[in-house]
């Protein structure tokens, strides 16, 4: 019988949580490099420079590859031979794992959970409570898998009751489009079939922990139909055209794994997780010889990669921008971006509305100016800032009108596409929304030289930060006129892939 003794879960999991914060798979490292490599659209290729160098960064320097440092979930098997030397159930034994990970002074990791989701949403300060699943299996170890997944990419998860004789396949070619590109491609899509609902929906996030592994499949051919349909998915979604961040490009996904399950004979229970370009995950095995000893890879696992400067990157200093100079701007276009911005996510956007309707002046200026979707890391050391990378821009679109017709913004920075409400206001009060790389938030907070809160402190990592600004890299994604990159590119890329008979590996 083997004794697993308290501490050394909670250290394993604590430790395995910061060495995922800063370390991506290197099977996933190898892909996206693949990709790079091969990709032809220049904006794609960019992100995806900008996703290679973050992330070696983020190894070197034990930082996260993402301000969104993730909701965690733990999936244990515990063999029956396995007794605790404990006094916490095995539960409370993981969120103290991710307590310590997550309140760490070496490497703080961002606190995202809030309790009384539906009422006042209140952050519990230390990440906790993580998602915990269990199996007891035969056997005398206790297997962890654990993973930290961003927000972006689980709100795009999607789940459908099809009937027996639907198509899978047509189902999410048709769910993939509607997702758009707040989930941050390239990734992985993890794909659940069979079961009950909730059965469904364990399977697809079960297999986003599997390794990238597409091309071994391609060279040996499929054995079964959850494998054909790896195949035929992994083909038919790249030749959607989507890209990089959404973009347009060869590549929207790196891998698809399918998992499937016996299902009653009235249903086809079929669910979709996206896994974003913070990939976090790892595995471990206790035995009861202590806690676990996670090795890092090798920094020759990073690709070299730099990014080059094309002839349509244009310095822009946001202290003397005027509407004319926005309005020469053109989608696809690379600004690097200096001077003094501002920053405001959901809560941020939700009180100054409030005030607005009710009359009250907002506690700092917003005319002429350009405001960030980010909810940044706390900064360790000498730094100003912690990783600060974009947020969904989709989830401010209902506070848009508002903004751009009662305060003066100028303009607006997040990640992925803007959706038509938010568009149509762009285009009626001549603003620009610009995107920034989801996934390159270490690489975005180099350019930031200072930092400091000017509005709703009590909001934490939501309140309102004036940033200062030397050559943030971002695109221009929806122009005055309202064109929206993330509509002519995957059209555009997607065509171009068919006519010319592109593969898409």
């Amino acid at each position: 019988m083997t004794i697993i003794r308290q501490n050394d879960l909670i250290d394993s999991i604590a430790d395995a949580l910061q060495f995922i914060s800063y370390y991506h798979p290197v099977d996933f490292i190898q892909a996206v490099d693949k990709a790079y490599q091969r990709e032809q659209n220049p904006a794609a290729k960019d992100a995806m420079a900008q996703i290679l160098i973050n992330s070696r960064m983020c190894a070197e320097g034990h930082r996260p590859i993402c301000q969104d440092t993730g909701i965690v979930t733990v999936f244990l098997k515990v063999g029956m031979n396995v007794q605790w030397d404990a006094t916490m159930s095995v539960t409370d034994m993981c969120n103290e794992g991710i307590r310590r990970a997550y309140m760490n002074p070496d490497n703080v990791l961002r606190a995202s959970i809030l309790a009384d989701p539906d009422g006042a949403r209140t952050n519990t300060k230390d990440n906790t409570p993580g998602v915990v699943h269990y199996e007891i299996v035969p056997g005398d170890t206790v297997e962890v898998h654990v993973a930290a997944k961003g927000g972006g990419s689980e709100a795009k998860s999607k789940f459908a009751m099809l009937n027996p004789s639907d198509s899978v396949v047509d189902w999410v070619l048709n769910m993939v489009p509607q997702m758009g590109a707040g989930w941050c491609p390239p990734g992985m899509l993890g794909i659940g079939i069979g079961g009950t609902a909730e059965k469904a929906m364990m399977l697809a996030k079960e297999a986003l922990l599997e390794p990238v592994d597409i091309q071994d499949l391609q060279a040996r051919g499929a054995s079964n139909r959850a494998e054909e349909l790896r195949l035929e998915l992994h083909e038919k979604v790249n030749k959607l055209g989507i890209g990089a961040q959404g973009l347009g490009g060869l590549t929207t996904v790196l891998d698809v794994k399918v998992k499937d399950f016996p299902s009653h004979a009235a249903n086809k229970a079929i669910a979709m997780i996206p896994n974003c370009a913070a990939t976090r995950h790892t595995h471990f095995t206790l035995d009861g010889s202590g806690s676990a000893k996670l090795t890092p890879p090798k920094l020759e696992d990073w690709p070299e990669v730099t990014r080059e400067a094309g002839a349509n990157v244009k310095r822009v200093n946001l202290d003397t921008v005027t509407k004319e100079e926005v309005k020469s701007w053109k989608p696809g276009d690379t600004l690097l971006l200096n001077g003094k911005m501002l920053t405001g996510r959901d809560a941020a956007h939700k009180k100054m509305v409030d005030m607005i309707n009710n009359g009250e002046e907002l506690p700092v200026s917003m005319q002429g100016r350009f405001i960030y979707y980010v909810g940044p890391v706390d900064p360790i050391g000498d730094e100003v800032v912690g990783p600060a990378g974009p947020t969904t821009a989709t989830r401010m679109d209902k506070f848009t009108r508002t903004m751009l017709a009662e305060t003066g913004l100028l303009g607006m920075i997040g990640k992925a596409e803007r959706g038509p409400i938010a568009i149509e206001a762009i285009k009626e009060f001549e603003s620009v929304y610009l995107m920034a790389v989801g996934g390159a938030a270490f690489l975005v907070a180099q350019a930031i030289k200072s930092s400091k809160v000017v509005g709703f402190p009590e909001l934490g990592m939501e309140a309102i930060y004036e940033f200062e600004l030397e050559d943030m890299p971002v695109t221009v994604a929806v122009d005055y006129l309202g064109e929206s990159v993330h509509q002519t590119g995957p059209a555009f890329w997607s065509k171009k892939i068919e006519a010319e008979a592109i593969e898409v590996k």
